[in-house]
């Protein structure tokens, strides 16, 4: 307890710039903290949602009745089931219209889903620089601290015709907990940085193969009701060609 009530006490008597940097390193320190803890939250679930989707999904549902239930939700929709339903979205718009070729709907669905994952990896990334600034900028914050801290202690021993080691300490060890401060900002950010960077990797590259696998689910459905609607006009055609052919 003693040490606490030390260094409160070094930062209490340092100098107005020196508690300027300190009280800036305190604020990034907690909100850094606030968004590591958030962001954690957010991957979770993120992964929890795509874990939950890709059961449902490859279980062999019907996509219509899963495009159905997912659309029908008022909340938004992320993730894979907003990659899922962009996708379908733009398939069934382009298929219902005359003269598309099955390539054309297929190359329309998969804009429509990059588009999605765009706007996925832009709100995975969120608050990510702001790590990356505490993380690498935090530790010169604390040096400049330090830095003028020791000057304003040179100064006041310069000033003194005698000056010991009680005299200077103090001091020195104020513009040392600038450093410390610093540290302790930039390390958990550092840290959550790296750990977060791969984990927002990962996920899209999970998102990015869906959106293939998808693409190809699509594409082998385009192609088989193109073939349909084709073997439908050569049946038709045929008929008139017999029933013409009765008549004479």
């Amino acid at each position: 307890m003693q040490a606490d009530l030390s260094i409160l006490q070094l930062m209490l008597e340092a100098s107005p710039v020196v508690q300027l940097v300190m009280l800036a390193l305190l604020g990034a320190s907690v909100m850094s903290w606030a968004m590591i803890f958030r962001k954690r939250r957010l991957l979770k679930l993120a992964r929890t949602a795509s874990d939950d989707f890709e059961l449902r999904f490859w279980s062999g549902s019907d996509l219509v009745a899963m495009y159905t239930q997912i659309s029908e939700r008022r909340r938004s929709r992320s993730g894979m089931e907003g990659l899922f339903e962009a996708g379908f979205k733009e398939f069934a718009r382009l298929r219902k219209q005359s003269g598309v070729e099955p390539m054309s709907v297929v190359a329309g669905s998969q804009r429509a889903m990059r588009v999605a994952l765009a706007r996925e990896t832009d709100y995975l990334e969120t608050n990510l620089n702001f790590l990356a600034t505490v993380g690498s900028t935090s530790p010169y914050v604390g040096l400049f601290g330090t830095v003028w801290g020791i000057m304003s202690a040179f100064r006041a021993i310069g000033a003194m015709q005698n000056a010991t080691l009680s005299v200077v300490a103090p001091g020195i060890a104020e513009a040392l907990v600038a450093t410390a401060m610093g540290l302790f900002a930039a390390i958990p950010a550092v840290i959550a940085y790296n750990r977060y960077t791969n984990d927002v990797d990962r996920l899209i590259n999970r998102y990015d193969t869906f959106v293939e696998e998808f693409s190809s689910i699509l594409q082998r459905q385009a192609h088989l009701r193109h073939r349909d609607a084709d073997a439908h006009v050569h049946d038709n055609e045929h008929g008139h060609i017999k029933h013409d052919e009765d008549e004479d």
